[in-house]
């Protein structure tokens, strides 16, 4: 292939190469970040740069560290400077600066999920939430990890939603004043 044709061929072997380490496929990581399949594969074959959100997306997926996602936007050749979320403190503060500030770019999209699979170790617990794709498999929509003690919070938190739901459906009103006739 011609860099001609694929100008984006270094960014796009890096993004596969990251997919495949992470044991993913071009499926599971299209329906994460919500892009077409024959779009991933394009970026990966170096033919199409990803918009700079879906770049942070798959960044934020493949939770890569600061110094590799520098270097995929970098290779991304956009026009504007690696978000401040992927450069270190020491680039991003002055020498005498006394506080530090950090933002981090969330993806607040809402995932739907039909299954749920719970593991459970000595650090916590993870919940991998999946969607039915009408195959035998489950494709997976979103990891969650947290302690044993926030496991038992979320635990309470949705036993009080889901009681609210199912007794307290509607807003209970005052019934109307009687007239006088």
């Amino acid at each position: 292939m011609s860099e001609q044709n694929a100008p984006f061929i270094s960014l796009g072997k890096h993004l596969k190469y990251v997919r495949e380490q992470s044991k993913q496929s071009l499926a599971e990581v299209s329906g994460a970040v919500e892009i077409d399949e024959k779009s991933l594969a394009r970026i990966e074959a170096g033919k199409e740069r990803p918009a700079e959100d879906i770049l942070l997306l798959l960044i934020s997926h493949f939770g890569v560290h600061e110094q590799e996602a520098v270097q995929l936007w970098e290779l991304a050749e956009y026009d504007s400077e690696a978000p401040d979320q992927f450069r270190s403190e020491a680039d991003q503060l002055p020498l005498n600066s006394k506080s530090t500030i950090m933002l981090l770019a969330l993806d607040m999209r809402t995932m739907y999920s039909d299954g749920l699979e719970v593991n459970a170790n000595q650090s916590g617990l993870t919940l991998n939430f999946t969607q039915a794709t009408g195959k035998s498999q489950a494709m997976p929509v979103a990891r969650v990890g947290m302690s044993y003690e926030q496991g038992e919070q979320v635990l309470r938190t949705l036993q009080q939603a889901l009681l609210q739901a199912k007794y307290l459906n509607g807003n209970k009103r005052l019934p109307p004043p009687k007239t006088d006739q």
